[in-house]
């Protein structure tokens, strides 16, 4: 059928107009952190609903299930695809990308961000006050208070990394363990579907046990290396304050 010029003109100043909406406030350097939130909020909800949507069609054990049991279902959907979303970001990060090379720019490499890598965080960001606030709704059905300080720390951090622009490889460097969180996801799965003793909850447990001990042991190496010289320089502070009380003490009895 053809398309009148009238109409293809309409077409293209309405793409015009969006291209403008988008590049001026959506991805504008002032707005990210607040628009990549707002995003990372909103498709949570999506794929919590899409998930419902499809496990209902396709998965005949979902309708068979309790209501917080079809929740947690739902919930581990969106839990699953920020973890793919955020484990590949954070892997092209670290690796691929140039931003945080050493030939890239002469700017301290703690202090090296950009619009993309603040928007893919600002995504993250809107995943865990999300999950947070689900956590805490129907507490302690979906986790107890281990995960509600897990969210919590990891909103904080990732949040600061986000608003101030510092740190922001680092942050990746701790987010690519979401890698595991697919297969513990499709653990819950299998088990919730009367699949535990099939073959594919066998080789999940594998895959897990060996990503976990690349993954998550690796990123125990980095807390080892930047957050263990701080706590033990807390550790030496506090107990200098100690012996500078101690002698105080000793010359006031002396005096």
């Amino acid at each position: 059928m053809a398309v009148s010029k009238r109409t293809v003109l309409a077409l293209k100043s309405y793409q015009t107009q969006a291209e403008v909406l988008v590049k001026n406030y959506i991805l504008a350097d002032p707005f990210i952190p607040y628009t990549s939130v707002l995003g990372g909020t909103l498709t949570c909800k999506l794929v919590y609903d899409l998930t419902q949507l499809v496990s209902a069609v396709y998965f005949r054990s979902y309708n068979g299930l309790t209501k917080i049991q079809r929740t947690e279902w739902n919930n581990r959907g969106v839990s699953t695809l920020h973890a793919i979303f955020i484990s590949i970001t954070s892997l092209y990060f670290v690796f691929w990308s140039d931003l945080f090379s050493d030939y890239h720019s002469a700017e301290l490499i703690t202090f090296r961000n950009s619009p993309v890598s603040t928007f893919a965080l600002g995504v993250s960001v809107g995943y865990f006050i999300s999950d947070l606030g689900m956590i805490c709704w129907l507490y302690p059905s979906l986790g107890g208070v281990e995960y509600v300080i897990h969210h919590s720390l990891s909103a904080i951090a990732v949040s600061y990394s986000m608003l101030t622009g510092e740190g922001q490889l680092y942050t990746f460097m701790v987010l690519i363990s979401e890698v595991t969180t697919p297969e513990i996801n499709m653990r819950w799965y299998l088990d919730i579907a009367g699949l535990k003793r099939s073959n594919a909850y066998l080789i999940n447990g594998i895959v897990i046990f060996f990503a976990w001990l690349v993954m998550r042991m690796h990123t125990f190496g980095y807390l080892l290396v930047y957050c263990v010289p701080s706590a033990l320089a807390t550790m030496n502070l506090i107990w200098f304050g100690k012996i500078l009380k101690g002698i105080i003490k000793t010359i006031a009895k002396k005096q």
